[in-house]
């Protein structure tokens, strides 16, 4: 899926971080979300790897990165904490500065990263994501109900951990159709990866602190910045808007985050870049090739 990519592993101050690079121009830097790995980007990467130096990471506690212990407070899997490792590891292959674009809950770690190093992060993108403080913000009973796993897996070790290990392969297919249009599939040598990573106990408990973390200290620092500071560098939201359009309230949203932001919809459901990666990769190519 990643033919002539290089792998790599790289250590940080807290983990080890694995990573697929490839290109020769400017970098970028792609950051998968949940449940996923950095194969979600095998569609699109090859294409913008002839115009940007592409680096596909996995978050800690997915893919094979490393999955470190949580903590009490959950700080290690804070999105500040998962941002400074894509920094330690850009720095580490030589780029003080890039484009960074994020999908679910990397992109939360991008946007974290963006307002926490404004000098490192010069554009940004953000696939199909509002701010974490504006989502647990937004959620009422109706949407809770779509957005139950918020919940759920923000549920104290090891309740969420022992039920998903039962049958992870089970719970990795109840969750990516039910976020994907209807009739779509996902590539067969893509799922596999999913379905192998995913079956990984350390898997399941790094992006269970994940989402503890999203509760609780994500949550916390995003308050302390609201309405105090915004992601300076110019920015792309791209919703998967299911070909219903672009909600307005999406670019609302991100406005109060943002000086320099614009909004897009793609017809899609959540995995824009597998759902749709035409329009997808054009969005990219377009925003970071500008």
């Amino acid at each position: 899926m990643f033919e002539g990519f290089t792998q790599r592993r790289v250590a940080t101050s807290g983990t080890e971080i694995n990573l697929v690079m490839k290109g020769g121009g400017p970098p970028l830097l792609l950051i998968h979300g949940f449940p996923q790995s950095h194969v979600m980007w095998h569609e699109i990467a090859g294409p913008l790897a002839e115009r940007f130096t592409v680096v596909c990471a996995d978050l800690r506690g997915y893919g094979d990165s490393g999955k470190p212990a949580g903590g009490g407070d959950y700080a290690a899997y804070s999105k500040r904490v998962m941002a400074q490792d894509m920094v330690e590891v850009m720095k580490a292959l030589g780029f003080e500065r890039f484009f960074a674009a994020g999908h679910d809950r990397g992109g939360r770690v991008a946007y974290r990263m963006a307002l926490d190093h404004p000098d490192v992060v010069t554009k940004l993108a953000t696939l199909d994501i509002v701010p974490t403080h504006a989502q647990w913000r937004s959620l009422d009973w109706r949407r809770s109900m779509g957005a139950y796993h918020w919940y759920f897996l923000a549920q104290p070790e090891p309740m969420p951990e022992r039920l998903i290990g039962s049958d992870p392969v089970f719970y990795l297919h109840h969750l990516l159709p039910k976020w994907s249009a209807t009739g779509f599939s996902f590539a067969p040598e893509a799922m596999a990866e999913y379905e192998r990573c995913y079956s990984d106990p350390g898997t399941i408990h790094g992006s269970c602190e994940d989402y503890r973390a999203g509760a609780t200290i994500d949550f916390a620092i995003d308050d302390a910045d609201y309405g105090k500071r915004k992601i300076a560098c110019p920015m792309l939201a791209i919703q998967g808007d299911r070909g219903r359009g672009l909600d307005p309230a999406f670019l609302a949203t991100w406005k109060e985050w943002a000086d320099d932001v614009r909004a897009i919809g793609i017809a899609s459901g959540h995995f824009l870049p597998e759902e749709a990666p035409g329009p997808t990769l054009a969005a990219l190519l377009e925003f970071f090739g500008g």
